[in-house]
């Protein structure tokens, strides 16, 4: 057993962590990962981080002694994880991180700061850990996770050691879904191949009939938007799905954070008014949630506009006649439809359309806007009909 056994299809990167962690001369002190989504980055830096905690000094990352298992478990204490569900990792977090970088550690060999949302530091946010970064306390290791190095700065990232991490291939995310799950293998490769090896998703897939469902539905919009009231009504379920997704998560959340939140006060939960002090932390608190929420529903849409685009990405394999494998081949009827409802020129039009449109929810735009726009621009031509 290895810490590595989770990092899926990249055994490149793998090889440079293990001979960092093994290997003083090999180690860097500010470290970005980046690869595309279900890559395995946060996947990767965990790992990184227990084998740099490893009791195993000449082969690190056992996971099988104490420190391994904490790193892994989120409970080591020199070993901190920062992730977020708000659009932004904002400054005064930063500060935080910075002032516990300047801590020796208490019982591992290092202080480990693993940031697995870089690409969300905010320019502040992001000048507030140069100084960290660019000279770092001896036994401090920072890991930046990012989709690209392009969405940090470049005061940022220019004080890293890049190591970019590939799509894994399906098989190797369907293998680890029946190894480590214990999916059907013909379930797991259907989900990895529709989560197009993004290994979360694919276990979501593999394991959820209502998110399965859910991804029918989008794969079936194409071929629907049939004109402008078909396309602002599929909008309107797409913004209307994610936003009943995103608040049953953060109902079931928001109890449970302010009842702790008031116990922590010294507050009793089941009094029907509190004094002005603890309102104050309430407000701050729903404040804070409903920032999550809009987070929450904004990368629901992302998610279903990802699905969207591999529908249209498959029609052009077809109607181009590349030897690819269809991410969507479960659904030819529908491929093979869209494939001669529109050209390879209309389908690559397509393509940019809902990638503009990702940007502008990216930029904060609104939703449904975004989305009617994108939908009215995705109608078929009059004589899909007749291709049809």
């Amino acid at each position: 057993m290895s810490v590595f056994d989770q990092v899926v299809g990249q055994e490149r990167a793998v090889a440079v962590l293990r001979r960092a962690a093994s290997v003083p001369a090999a180690m860097t002190h500010a470290w970005l990962v980046t690869g595309p989504p279900g890559s395995g980055r946060s996947v990767a830096a965990r790992a990184f981080a227990a084998a740099l905690q490893c009791e195993r000094v000449a082969d690190p990352g056992c996971g099988e002694c104490h420190a391994c298992r904490t790193v892994l478990a989120g409970s080591h204490p020199d070993v901190s994880f920062v992730s977020t569900t708000e659009t932004f990792i904002r400054v005064d977090r930063a500060r935080e991180l910075a002032l516990t970088a300047a801590t020796r550690p208490s019982t591992g060999r290092w202080r480990v700061l693993v940031v697995e949302d870089a690409d969300r530091l905010n320019e502040q946010a992001a000048d507030a850990l140069l100084k960290s970064l660019e000279e770092p306390p001896p036994r401090t290791v920072w890991v930046l996770c990012a989709p690209t190095a392009d969405d940090l700065i470049v005061t940022v990232r220019s004080r890293c050691r890049h190591l970019q991490l590939g799509t894994p291939p399906v098989d190797a995310v369907a293998d680890l879904l029946v190894r480590r799950d214990g999916i059907d293998p013909a379930m797991a490769h259907y989900a990895a191949r529709a989560a197009q090896s993004h290994i979360g998703i694919a276990r979501r897939l593999a394991t959820d009939e209502h998110a399965r469902a859910r991804r029918r539905e989008v794969v079936g919009i194409p071929t629907s938007l049939t004109g402008v009231g078909a396309a602002l009504r599929a909008a309107q379920d797409l913004v209307e799905e994610a936003g009943e997704g995103a608040e049953t998560i953060s109902a079931e959340r928001a109890e449970a954070e302010r009842r702790a939140l008031l116990t922590q006060l010294g507050a009793d939960p089941a009094a029907r008014a509190q004094p002005p002090a603890v309102r104050s932390h309430l407000r701050d608190l729903e404040v804070r949630q409903k920032r999550e929420t809009r987070r929450q529903q904004h990368d629901s849409i992302d998610s279903a506009l990802t699905d969207l685009a591999s529908v249209y990405r498959d029609a052009l394999m077809l109607a181009t006649g590349s030897p690819v494998e269809l991410v969507n081949a479960t659904e030819p009827e529908q491929i093979e439809r869209l494939a001669r409802s529109l050209s390879a020129e209309e389908l690559l039009a397509a393509l940019e359309t809902i990638g503009l449109a990702r940007g502008r929810l990216v930029a904060n735009g609104a939703p449904l806007l975004v989305l009617e726009a994108m939908m009215v621009a995705l109608v078929l031509p009059e004589r899909a009909g007749r291709r049809s």
